[in-house]
């Protein structure tokens, strides 16, 4: 593994990038890394503990999917971004199903590895707990947007998220491999729905729609369609603004 080149990669990320040198370097020695094919499965709902992951290429969807086969999409999650850290606090199977949206590739962090570091070096502990702590911010916000926010503002705010990494990237991403199925099941929205409002975004030239994909055109407009300016997204990623 290259692991120099990995952790080039890493460093574009805001919780990576601000950890100790020493566990950063402890984390590329315990990897291993991961090569899954187009839809592949990482981990499935109910499976034992397997360890945190980083995205270094492709992408991850994270979803649940109930009794009657409705899945509902938590996530897309691209490099740089880390995830799976959950099950390090309590133990306890997985959560959700992540899959491979296409090709893509992982660093794996075992189990075990990782609870032996953090049995070495037991200040490690808080790094996990502000990369699980960022999440759950994440979540917050979302829960009060579905009973708050219009569809449309949720629908901008949610391609904003996506284009900053969810708070790991310091510049937004303007082209965003997301077919419009996964967007809908992260809003709770249709997929009738998603798509008339994407329309809108793209007849207004604040977006440009492809297959399987959305560029983003005018990010300042994005942002008022979201109702939020470029400080409070920092903020709500617990970030600070860049300048």
């Amino acid at each position: 593994m290259d692991a120099e080149k990995w952790h080039q990669r890493l460093t574009a990320g805001h919780w990576y990038s601000h950890l100790p040198a020493e566990l950063q370097a402890c984390l590329l020695t315990a990897a291993r890394l991961r090569l899954l094919t187009v839809g592949q499965s990482l981990f499935k709902r109910g499976d034992p503990p397997c360890g945190v992951y980083a995205v270094l290429e492709g992408a991850v969807r994270v979803s649940a999917v109930n009794a009657q086969g409705k899945e509902a999409v938590l996530s897309l999650v691209e490099t740089p971004y880390w995830f799976g850290e959950i099950c390090l606090f309590d133990g306890l199977p997985r959560t959700h199903d992540a899959l491979a949206v296409g090709p893509c590739t992982l660093l794996q962090v075992p189990q075990a590895s990782m609870l032996r570091i953090l049995q070495d070096h037991p200040v490690y502990w808080r790094d996990m707990a502000l990369l699980m702590s960022h999440k759950l911010r994440l979540s917050l916000i979302n829960i009060e947007q579905m009973s708050l926010m219009p569809a449309l503002s949720r629908l901008a705010h949610r391609l904003l998220m996506i284009a900053q990494g969810y708070g790991e990237i310091e510049h937004s991403r303007r082209l965003l491999q997301l077919p419009q199925e996964d967007l809908a099941g992260m809003l709770g929205l249709s997929r009738q729905t998603t798509n008339a409002l994407l329309k809108t975004l793209a007849q207004q030239g604040i977006v440009e729609l492809g297959y399987g994909a959305i560029e983003i055109l005018d990010l300042k407009r994005l942002r008022l369609a979201a109702g939020v300016d470029a400080a409070t997204l920092a903020r709500e990623a617990g970030q600070a603004p860049h300048n």
